[in-house]
C-alpha cells in the first residue's frame, strides 16, 4: 500500500460506511429500452449482503424501465449543507442489475418490513396500494469519492475500498 497507508485507508472505508447508513435516499438512474435516461431519488434499505431496495409507484418512470431494462446506476450523496465544497461533496455511486422482488414472498415481508421499520406507517399504507413495486438493487461494481483526489473502487462483495 503504497499510496496511503492502511490506516488511513480504514479511516476512509469508516467514512464510507457511514455515509451509506447515514443517509435515507439515493439516486435513482435509469433508462428506457429506447436509451431515454431518467433519474429521481427514492428512500432506500439495505440488506446484510449489499442489496438496496427501492419501494415504486409504477406511476414513476423508472418503473417500467427497470422492469423492461434491469440496470440502474445509484448515488448516494452527501447533503449540500453538510458538505464544505460543492464541488467535491463525498458521495458513492453504484452501477446495479434490479430484480422485482414478488408480493408475497418471504424477501417481501422481510424488505417491507424494514422499510417500515425505517419510514413509518406510510409504507403499511403504500403496501396496500397495487401499483407499488419493491425492486432489489444489486450493485456490481462502484466508486467511493471523499473529496478532491479522494477516490476510491468500491469491493462491492465485502464493501472494501482499494484505490
Amino acid at each position: 500500500m503504497s499510496e496511503i497507508s492502511r490506516q488511513t485507508l480504514n479511516d476512509f472505508i469508516e467514512r464510507y460506511r457511514k455515509l451509506l447508513l447515514s443517509q435515507q435516499t439515493l439516486l435513482l438512474s435509469t433508462a428506457s429500452v429506447n436509451g431515454v435516461p431518467n433519474i429521481s431519488y427514492a428512500p432506500f434499505v439495505r440488506d446484510c449482503g449489499g442489496r438496496f431496495y427501492v419501494y415504486i409507484s409504477q406511476l414513476a418512470g423508472h418503473t417500467a424501465n427497470l422492469l423492461d431494462n434491469p440496470r440502474a446506476s445509484i448515488m448516494i450523496v452527501r447533503s449540500e449543507s453538510e458538505s464544505r465544497n460543492l464541488f467535491a461533496r463525498e458521495r458513492a455511486v453504484f452501477n446495479c442489475s434490479a430484480k422485482e422482488i414478488t408480493r408475497g414472498t418471504e424477501n417481501y415481508r422481510q424488505q417491507i418490513q424494514a422499510l417500515q421499520d425505517k419510514f413509518g406507517q406510510v409504507v403499511g399504507v403504500l403496501s396496500a396500494l397495487s401499483d407499488f413495486h419493491l425492486f432489489a438493487l444489486l450493485p456490481e461494481s462502484g466508486r467511493y469519492v471523499a473529496g478532491f483526489s479522494q477516490a476510491f473502487t468500491i469491493n462491492v462483495g465485502d464493501d472494501s475500498l482499494d484505490r
